[in-house]
């Protein structure tokens, strides 16, 4: 158990340090909500559960890494709130 707990940590921060790297305020504080948001709800998954959540998130880090790159690519003037 405290491997899996460890790679669950892990993956979190992983995924809480990828979106700091979006450009676009709107989609970092999105995509920070979200990871915060379903990290918390899975506290009370257990099994199975935890191991099909484990494999989104891993599918989900994997989406916000391309988006990033897409950002960047694509990068638009920073919003009055970021100045």
């Amino acid at each position: 158990m405290a491997s899996g707990r460890r790679e669950i940590l892990n993956l979190y921060k992983a995924m809480l340090r990828e979106s700091q790297k979006f450009t676009s305020y709107n989609y970092r504080e999105y995509a920070l909500q979200r990871i915060r948001d379903s990290f918390r709800e899975g506290k009370t998954l257990s099994g199975e559960e935890v191991q099909e959540k484990l494999k989104v998130a891993r599918d989900s880090l994997q989406i916000i890494k391309r988006q990033v790159v897409i950002g960047q690519l694509y990068s638009s003037p920073n919003l009055v709130i970021e100045k």
